[in-house]
């Protein structure tokens, strides 16, 4: 493929790397394991002429024999051009336009143009996410790609994998690895750093060596990343249903104090003869790993955020204010929850850009907690308290509070409350941007009418 416009191959920075080709009797992937309307944006590409590739974790999963939350797919055409071929899309992004392509039932396909290794100009000032906006060819994606294993790409027309940088041979050893130098990519992005732990964690793969000793040595720059990034990272590290493993690795790292720097005091300030709050918060994500893989009906459990927040904050919450192993009660219980609250604002509110209501809806499910563990009698409460609009939720985390302690598993059946607790169950990010930016407005079927108007 010759170099798209706009890419410098001279360049010290660029490497022209030749790739190695996987056969179709190389590999495990098929047509058939590829979603049928991934399919159809490729071929459709392809049949006007442009070049266009299952990319990233779709090639990961489908080699893995797992099925792929998302199917992303590359191609030389530029955005201009992937929007007047498909009608029912939009164009998105701001560092790096990209489209989203829209089907039925909220489904999205984004397809990417392939970019440039503009990222390592080596002469270029070494600022945290710099700008990144022109295209490239097939080799210079691979290389500006975070891990090895998500640089692949799988050609429908001969049904190859196309492998610049030794991801097939990551995934057979289950290894994970930054391309290219792992300080500098860290340097351009740091939210690389919880991508690298967070495929460790769902994968069961090791972290090579110079790849993590790079991320131990920069934790502390995910600072300076967005806050509302960093947050909704955080998140789907703990809806991974991975999160006990990504639990581990971040406090290794020391990535999770970067999060949630309100655990940093906590963990090195324990004392030597009582238990340390790490076990009991391992345990807690155990519980929300459990959660998350059970189904009520045919439907997987949902779980706001502000209740998964205020999981992961019991054991903070116990050691700084007693809160569950000392009864308090009217205005002093009050003024806890006040300092609770006030915490929250300053350690987390603008850390990880948490909003208002989410924040007081924590701080109340964990002084609830607390009125429940007072009140318990063998499992049973009183009638005043089983009344109260709150203790539907907070029996749902006492039960996650008392599988993590003793063992005893959360009830199935009481998982049923869960639509009581949040009316807006979490979607996934790529809704949730759709939602944001608008669909693509669709003619309507009825005669006279556009855009999803009738004409009067």
């Amino acid at each position: 493929m010759p170099p798209a416009p706009g890419s410098n191959p001279s360049h010290p920075s660029f490497v022209e790397l030749t790739p190695r080709i996987f056969s179709a009797k190389e590999h495990p992937i098929t047509l058939e394991m590829i979603d049928r309307d991934a399919l159809h944006v490729i071929k459709k590409l392809n049949n006007a002429g442009h070049s266009g590739y299952l990319v990233g974790g779709g090639v990961r999963d489908l080699y893995l024999g797992k099925t792929p939350k998302d199917f992303d797919i590359s191609t030389d055409a530029r955005p201009g051009q992937i929007r007047k071929l498909f009608p029912n899309s939009t164009i998105i992004g701001k560092r790096f336009r990209l489209v989203q392509v829209f089907f039925h039932r909220s489904k999205v396909i984004e397809v990417s143009t392939l970019r440039s290794l503009s990222e390592f100009d080596l002469e270029g000032p070494e600022s945290v996410l710099a700008p990144n906006n022109t295209f490239g060819t097939l080799d210079q994606d691979a290389q500006r790609r975070d891990l090895t294993i998500n640089s692949l790409f799988f050609d429908i027309r001969n049904k190859t994998i196309i492998d610049y940088v030794d991801g097939v041979g990551d995934l057979d050893k289950s290894i994970i690895r930054m391309v290219g130098e792992p300080n500098k990519r860290i340097n351009r992005d740091p939210v690389r750093m919880m991508r690298a732990i967070r495929h460790s964690a769902r994968n069961n793969f090791i972290i090579e060596e110079q790849t993590w000793t790079a991320i131990c040595a920069n934790h502390q720059k995910l600072a300076l990343c967005p806050s509302s990034r960093l947050r909704d990272e955080m998140f789907k590290d703990l809806y991974s249903g991975s999160a006990a493993a990504w639990f581990e690795l971040a406090v290794d790292s020391e990535i999770f104090f970067t999060l949630l720097p309100l655990y940093r005091k906590i963990f090195a300030n324990h004392p030597t003869d009582s238990p340390h709050p790490r076990v009991f918060l391992s345990k807690l994500v155990s519980v929300l790993d459990r959660l998350l893989s059970e189904t009520t009906g045919q439907k997987s459990v949902l779980l706001p955020d502000f209740f998964v927040l205020a999981l992961l904050l019991i054991p903070w919450t116990e050691v700084k204010y007693h809160l569950f192993s000392q009864q308090q009660k009217g205005s002093a219980l009050f003024q806890i929850a006040k300092r609770i609250r006030t915490d929250l604002d300053q350690d987390l509110g603008v850390q990880l850009n948490l909003r208002r209501s989410l924040r007081q809806e924590t701080t109340a499910l964990l002084t609830n907690l607390a009125v429940l563990l007072q009140h318990r009698h063998n499992d049973s409460w009183p009638k005043w308290l089983r009344n109260k609009s709150y203790f539907a939720r907070a029996s749902l985390l006492y039960s996650c509070y008392m599988e993590a302690l003793s063992g005893n598993l959360v009830p199935v059946q009481q998982l049923e409350i869960l639509p009581q607790i949040s009316e807006e169950p979490r979607q996934p990010v790529h809704e949730r941007e759709s939602q944001r930016r608008g669909k693509p407005a669709f003619s309507s079927k009825s005669k006279g009418g556009i855009f999803g108007f009738r004409k009067k």
